[in-house]
């Protein structure tokens, strides 16, 4: 008998295929690491916009994609009922088997990783157990489906896998909407975003007002004395309203900064060490703040900023 040939739509069908599948499986996995890590990792890690860190990146990618593998996969099974020569053709041979290679790689790497850190007495902290669970939960998924291909169980019981199909649609608007609840909507993250900012507008003039205290052993009476175009750019200002952050002289070497926030903030990804007078780590600064207008207190230590010498 014969064997069927490979027309150039059978290829590119496939070739198709195979690029959007792997493409969705990788950015789902990768999706849910992040998930794992925003859920599990330490906060000083965290980013205040976790969708500039790659989840919009990969949710955008499992929307496209996801659908396009199975329409793409719809007309191939749809060529495959006109022609049932179509399942014996090389390029699906190759496609499936190589699938079934590389999701049993994946599990024998997912397996010794875990095995390695376990016998070499590392912390298998819940974090690094959630993500090998994933990769052997997806992959364990993947290497099912496509040896069930390979025998052909699909074609015997088409109504299994239409509900598979709909299982894998119904997980993947599962994974995308969790990470509304875990990390946020995309306009709460740009608030945060935004409260970011006004953070690292304060800490720079904090800056600016250690700075003038070195400098000339006193407090700048208002914040328009703190604008010095040979040493700094302009002030910064509100990322939102632009307006001018407010500064109170509170003592002889305390003042407030002042500013309105969109969102509460623990302040722990915005802290940082101040340096001490011998060049080293001193004492972390705390910016947690609430929603709307915040004061933040601060008093120079001068064994930390000592006046600098004429």
């Amino acid at each position: 008998m014969e064997k069927p040939k490979t027309t150039p739509k059978d290829f590119f069908l496939w070739a198709g295929a195979l690029i959007t599948f792997y493409w969705s499986v990788i950015a789902t996995i990768f999706l849910v690491f992040n998930y794992i890590d925003y859920t599990f990792t330490n906060v000083l890690n965290r980013l205040p916009d976790p969708y500039q860190s790659g989840i919009s990146n990969e949710m955008a990618s499992i929307i496209v994609l996801l659908p396009l593998y199975m329409f793409l996969m719809h007309l191939i099974r749809k060529d495959a009922i006109v022609d049932p020569s179509r399942n014996e053709i090389w390029v699906r041979r190759w496609a499936i088997i190589l699938t079934l290679f590389a999701a049993g790689v994946a599990i024998a790497g997912d397996l010794i990783t875990l095995l390695t850190t376990f016998l070499s007495g590392e912390e298998l902290t819940t974090s690094f157990l959630l993500k090998v669970l994933v990769i052997l939960l997806v992959a364990g998924g993947v290497f099912m489906h496509f040896i069930a291909d390979l025998k052909g169980y699909w074609d015997m019981f088409p109504m299994r896998k239409r509900a598979v199909s709909i299982g894998v649609a119904v997980l993947a608007v599962v994974v995308i909407s969790s990470g509304f609840f875990i990390v946020g909507t995309p306009q709460q993250a740009r608030i945060a975003r935004y409260d970011s900012e006004r953070v690292s507008a304060l800490q720079e003039i904090q800056y600016r007002v250690t700075n003038y205290w070195q400098a000339k052993r006193a407090l700048p009476a208002s914040i328009s004395e703190l604008v010095d175009p040979l040493r700094y750019g302009p002030l910064p200002t509100d990322p939102q309203t632009e307006a001018s952050y407010t500064y109170k002289v509170t003592g002889t070497l305390t003042f407030e900064l002042c500013a309105t926030f969109g969102t509460k903030g623990d302040g722990s990804q915005y802290a940082y060490y101040e340096p001490t007078s011998m060049g080293t780590t001193g004492t972390k600064d705390n910016w947690q703040h609430d929603a709307g207008e915040v004061c933040f207190t601060r008093t120079i230590d001068p064994s930390y900023y000592p006046p600098l010498t004429k």
